[in-house]
């Protein structure tokens, strides 16, 4: 059963990130038979059988988190519309978002608890890292 969780759009982050067109209905992580992302123009598909583990982190600092970022350290991607932290999805196999192939991708879902839980009701083996 897909299951649907919308990414937290933070007050000081919404005009700035509508330029991209993230919009509450155009901001989400699905997870089904695979983990879908959409996060305005921008987004990806994986299956779920791809993903290896989950990690809850943050919160972050506001101007490094939003929008969609990848890092230069580790090539993962984010796709983040506040500050309040978010949910690590370590692969399998790398896959392409944009130009890149990355090995991770953060989702700041609304309710990172709610979305580790489920990831984990699937089978997937995470950890809180805010409790660590």
């Amino acid at each position: 059963m897909a299951t649907r969780y919308p990414i937290r759009i933070g007050r000081r982050s919404r005009a700035f990130l509508r330029l991209w067109g993230v919009r509450p209905d155009r901001a989400w992580v699905e997870l089904d038979g695979d983990v879908v992302v959409r996060f305005g123009w921008f987004g990806f598909r994986t299956p779920l059988t791809n993903v290896a583990a989950w990690r809850i982190e943050g919160p972050w600092r506001w101007i490094t988190a939003i929008g969609v970022r990848r890092s230069v350290r580790h090539g993962d991607v984010s796709f983040a519309a506040s500050a309040h932290g978010g949910v690590r999805l370590d692969l399998r196999r790398r896959i392409r978002v944009g130009p890149f192939r990355v090995p991770a991708i953060y989702v700041a879902a609304d309710d990172n608890d709610a979305f580790a839980r489920d990831l984990a009701a699937r089978g997937i083996p995470g950890v809180d890292a805010r409790r660590s």
